[in-house]
């Protein structure tokens, strides 16, 4: 059977088809589905850079980049920490759930606020320049900077949009995800009164008895 074509237009259509996709698996496991999944379905993955690696991670690691750039669909570090590419229809009913600046029942800690002022003031960053900005820089900062990252991700707050080049690799570009994609961020707005459908919705797209599903009930239980 032919490998599917590797390109933006069909990760695109994978990602709205599925709702939710990781770019890459994790330990390799068909659950949650990622985009290697999608396109290399019977090969595990090895997550190499020297000259025996595997050119699909390369290729999917620039698709990532390409994903992000397009804004037709959302970049973000939702599912513990790893890249996660969700569709524009599903992340309007997360963010509503899921957004302390959308829900004032959820909390941020006075850092990751800070950080999110900045990004609401100036999107997109650079890690470089928003670490800057934030007086987060240099390593006995990096702990607090990756913590107030992870709340602002996995309350879908901030999103990726690109690369920029500060170097031997590049930095993931960073906004506001209100400013970034501010006609979602008024349709999660208008969701706020409507949260039994709101869940059903999300449910119904991710199915009851998914990863995705289970990680998303947990959020709503913590208030993380």
């Amino acid at each position: 059977m032919a490998r599917k074509r590797i390109d933006l237009k069909s990760a695109i259509q994978a990602i709205e088809k599925r709702g939710i996709l990781l770019v890459f698996p994790v330990n390799n496991s068909k659950e949650p589905p990622s985009l290697w999944s999608e396109y290399y379905p019977r090969t595990k993955m090895r997550w190499e850079w020297d000259d025996t690696g595997q050119a699909g991670v390369a290729r999917l690691w620039a698709l990532r980049a390409e994903l992000a750039e397009s804004r037709r669909v959302l970049y973000t570090k939702w599912y513990r920490g790893r890249a996660t590419l969700i569709a524009r229809d599903l992340f309007v009913p997360m963010l509503s759930t899921l957004g302390t600046s959308i829900n004032p029942k959820l909390q941020l800690s006075a850092e990751a606020r800070r950080v999110l002022e900045i990004l609401e003031m100036d999107s997109p960053l650079s890690t470089r320049q928003l670490k800057r900005a934030a007086d987060l820089q240099g390593r006995f900062q990096e702990a607090t900077y990756n913590r107030c990252l992870k709340e602002l991700w996995s309350q879908l707050l901030i999103v990726g949009v690109g690369e920029v080049d500060e170097g031997s690799f590049p930095s993931l570009a960073i906004g506001s995800t209100r400013l970034i994609f501010e006609e979602l961020w008024a349709q999660a707005e208008q969701l706020l009164a409507q949260k039994a459908a709101t869940l059903e919705l999300i449910r119904a797209k991710l199915g009851e008895s998914s990863q995705w599903m289970r990680f998303f009930s947990s959020q709503l239980q913590t208030g993380r």
